[in-house]
């Protein structure tokens, strides 16, 4: 069996200017959507679905410019949220729960079993765990859907609007009592330094954690939530839905249009030329481009019209250990798996089948602080599901990935 392996060290894109308004654009890229509003969006591989509280879910596997209705077997026509976890895509529905399709959105069938409440107002994959935020707590899959227990112990607010983990934590927003945070898969939650607030959304971008609120714009928490400072610098006080990262850039969508921080939500500015005035409630970055759901449907603008004179910084390391979902994924026949490490470690990255059969050891050495990517080559593996996992001191952490040849 052969599997070729390209490791190396990178730099990351740290240090950026936003170019005049003059010079960037968004475009409407909504053809064939019959909704209006944009609510959810996910990527899997080089595809990207949109979900609507308005009209069901679409499908573009052109980049945005056309799109085509995927919702045969949806009961609701209103969805919120969208996940996608090798060949299953979950969509969180206000009323009906969870569904889940294993072919792009062609059928979809309920996958409700053990959740209780048919309000789902968020999804979140994390390793081999789907995870529901709901109207009335969050609740745990580790079977694909299959079946759902609740995961509430110590959770105070059960309206939970948002999930994102970090590593090994994960945490959740919710209504008014703030964010909490697990570090046991959802077992147990405590409350974190954000209290009695009402909370959006949430995001993970170099180290560091943030909120979007209403009424407080974005908090930033640098030490895993436990304390917060306001950082809303050429943002205001206003509604902030979502967020999109880019590197160690973040986006956040609010309902004044789109904002962009290049110094980690020290400030803020506008990137909004061409997008209509309003609520953005979903972001998405598919390849070189940054995509953005608004109440007028769906939009698209380059990257690189927004973010420029990019200059490499070899020293830059994270402040926790990462492993990132692979890209492309799913794949054919190569993929890169990328990682951080926050101080030199003793690093072991494996390839598993869906057995949990070693068949590749991609890292086993001693590595130095900063990213680290590793291109994994499955030309003679068979189409299917195939988990790799990172090891580097007590960090452990396993994710999927989809090889379709």
């Amino acid at each position: 069996m052969k599997c070729i392996i390209f490791h190396s060290t990178i730099g990351v894109l740290v240090s950026l200017t936003v170019p005049s308004v003059s010079a960037a654009q968004w475009v409407q890229i909504d053809s064939g959507m019959t909704m209006r509003s944009v609510d959810a969006f996910v990527v899997s591989g080089g595809s990207i679905f949109a979900g609507s509280l308005d009209a069901d879910v679409f499908l573009s596997i052109d980049h945005g410019n056309t799109w085509n209705d995927v919702s045969a077997g949806l009961s609701t026509p209103a969805v919120g949220a969208l996940a996608v976890s090798g060949i299953d895509l979950f969509a969180g529905t206000p009323s009906g729960g969870v569904f889940r399709s294993t072919n792009n959105g062609t059928n979809w069938a309920s996958a409700n079993v053990g959740l209780t409440v048919s309000y789902v107002q968020c999804l979140a994959v994390v390793g081999a765990n789907l995870y529901a935020g709901t109207g009335g707590g969050i609740f745990r899959s580790t079977n694909s859907g299959s079946s759902w227990s609740a995961v509430n112990s110590g959770l105070t607010d059960s309206l939970v609007y948002f999930l994102v983990s970090s590593g090994l934590n994960l945490y959740a927003a919710t209504s008014f009592g703030g964010v909490f945070l697990s570090t046991d898969s959802g077992a147990n939650w405590s409350v974190t330094g954000l209290k009695d607030t009402l909370l959006w959304s949430l995001e993970v971008c170099g180290g560091s954690l943030f909120a979007g609120t209403l009424g407080k714009g974005i908090c930033r928490s640098t030490d895993n939530g436990k304390s917060w400072t306001v950082v809303n610098a050429g943002l205001g006080n206003g509604i902030v839905s979502c967020f999109a990262t880019y590197e160690t850039n973040i986006f956040a969508g609010t309902n004044g249009g789109v904002f962009l921080s290049t110094n980690g939500g020290t400030s803020w500015d506008p990137v909004n030329t061409g997008l209509p005035p309003g609520h953005v409630g979903a972001l998405a970055i598919l390849g070189t481009d940054l995509f953005a759901g608004t109440l007028h449907g769906a939009w698209r603008r380059p990257l690189a019209e927004m973010v420029t004179s990019v200059q490499s910084s070899s020293n830059f390391q994270p402040a926790q250990l990462q492993l990132q979902q692979n890209y492309s994924n799913p794949f054919n026949p190569s993929t890169t798996i990328r990682y951080g490490l926050p101080q030199r470690a003793n690093v072991r990255l494996t390839v598993h089948n869906s057995l949990g059969q070693k068949i590749a050891t991609l890292v086993q050495e001693t590595e130095e602080a900063g990213y680290h990517e590793v291109k994994f080559d499955g030309s003679n593996l068979a189409s299917g599901v195939y988990f790799y996992r990172l090891q580097a001191g007590s960090y452990v952490n396993t994710k999927k990935m989809l090889l379709l040849h």
